[in-house]
């Protein structure tokens, strides 16, 4: 810019240049909702996304308080899980070869049918097996958060950083989502009516689905009939590295529950666990801005990390019980990134929310198998013990781990 001039009296003087700030550079996180389209689509996924959290409390809740039994609680919502793994690949599946809002809305308009048909069976004091089809129809609900990071892939790429600080977002999202869904919905259950947690989440599931899909410009084009072989095969070896992260996740939920409900904790006990959450969602949002690291050095980190609250309760210390949680936490969300990231390297061209689901599916049957093991872990052994079994969970990983020594990414061979 020229410099300015000015008349003082019969004098020409030359006045300095104005002084120009110059601008910040943007964080990562500003980089990535620079982008157009995608501050809309996130605001869907979130709303979305929350009731993922909502639903199972919700539904014991409802059905413990209406019907006087945690047993048939505890059955419906398990039909429930198994149903999903059943349907989400195949409701994926349709996602990926038809299009996100294609499918994704009738599927969820079909699930929330079924949480407005569970609450009337409830209220209207049904057979109890309709309770058991109604929630098995929210099986249908689409995979939210892989279409969220089908649509990141889609966008970014051409810019692998960029996708690894979104692929952290994502995992922070989904901790901050399954941290908070409880506690609201187990605040709705009771300070309003025992009905209210499941209406609310069915609400927020369609309105952020709508939203999500209403984003046309960012949604991934649909894959053409052939053009890609079916992921299952390629994807085996990782699904065997997710069965035992979700073991470590059921079973570490059941065992804290068990170990803080017989320290006296009470409404506290949600507290506690909602550290390892936190933590979680806290590293995942740090892991985005800083280089990736290989999945052995994730694992090995996680395995260090989930020994600590076997330790801390065996000393009988509930601060450092708090700490240690909060420190396993920590280490969860940079493998799952990882880990995830391992998928969408594997996944076949146009199959990615296929995928995805697949990898999700796996946790899920980890989950359910982690649960019932720690279960019966806490009654014959008591409720400190059992914190062995996440962290024998996690040494597993590591077992698995050089089985993916020779699966092909990308054409070349991959070392973890």
């Amino acid at each position: 810019m020229p410099p300015l001039m000015t008349v003082t009296g019969s004098t020409l003087v030359i006045a300095p240049a104005p002084h120009r700030r110059r601008p910040r550079p943007q964080g990562p996180y500003a980089r990535l909702f620079s982008r157009p389209g995608t501050r809309a689509f996130t605001a869907g996924n979130l709303l979305a996304r929350l009731p993922m959290g909502m639903f199972g409390i919700s539904a014991v809740m409802m059905i413990a308080g209406q019907r006087g039994s945690y047993a048939l609680a505890g059955a419906v919502t398990a039909t429930g899980m198994a149903a999903t793994a059943l349907v989400a690949p195949w409701t994926a599946r349709l996602v990926d070869r038809y299009g996100q809002a294609r499918i994704a809305v009738p599927a969820t308009l079909i699930a929330v049918l079924g949480s407005v048909s569970l609450v009337l069976c409830v209220r209207g004091h049904a057979p109890a097996w309709t309770l058991f089809a109604s929630y098995a129809a929210t099986a249908t609900t689409p995979n939210i958060g892989g279409m969220s990071r089908a649509r990141w892939t889609h966008l970014l790429r051409d810019s692998p950083a960029a996708h690894h600080t979104a692929m952290s977002f994502e995992q922070a999202a989904d901790e901050l989502c399954f941290m908070l869904g409880p506690v609201v919905a187990a605040f709705l259950c009771s300070a309003a009516f025992p009905e209210a947690g499941t209406l609310t989440a069915a609400a927020l599931l369609l309105t952020g689905m709508l939203v999500f899909t209403s984003q046309r410009a960012t949604q991934p084009p649909p894959a053409r009939p052939g053009d890609a072989p079916a992921p299952l095969r390629r994807l085996m070896p990782l699904l065997a590295l997710f069965v035992p992260l979700g073991v470590l996740f059921g079973s570490m939920e059941v065992t804290s529950i068990a170990h803080l409900g017989a320290r006296g904790l009470g409404a506290a006990t949600g507290l506690v666990l909602a550290l390892q959450a936190a933590g979680s969602c806290a590293a995942g949002l740090l892991y985005g801005t800083l280089r990736p690291r290989t999945l052995r050095t994730c694992l090995i980190a996680l395995t260090a990390a989930l020994t600590l609250p076997w330790a801390a309760a065996a000393t009988g210390s509930l601060p450092l019980l708090a700490a240690a949680l909060l420190l396993a936490g920590m280490a969860t969300a940079p493998t799952m990134v990882t880990a995830m990231s391992r998928v969408h390297a594997l996944a076949p061209e146009g199959r990615l929310n296929e995928s995805m689901t697949l990898a999700v599916t796996a946790i899920l049957a980890g989950i359910a198998l982690g649960s019932a093991t720690a279960g019966t872990l806490v009654d014959q052994l008591g409720p400190t013990t059992p914190y062995a079994l996440p962290a024998a969970a996690a040494f597993l990983t590591l077992l698995v781990l050089p089985t993916l020594s020779t699966v092909r990414l990308s054409g070349t061979t991959q070392v973890p």
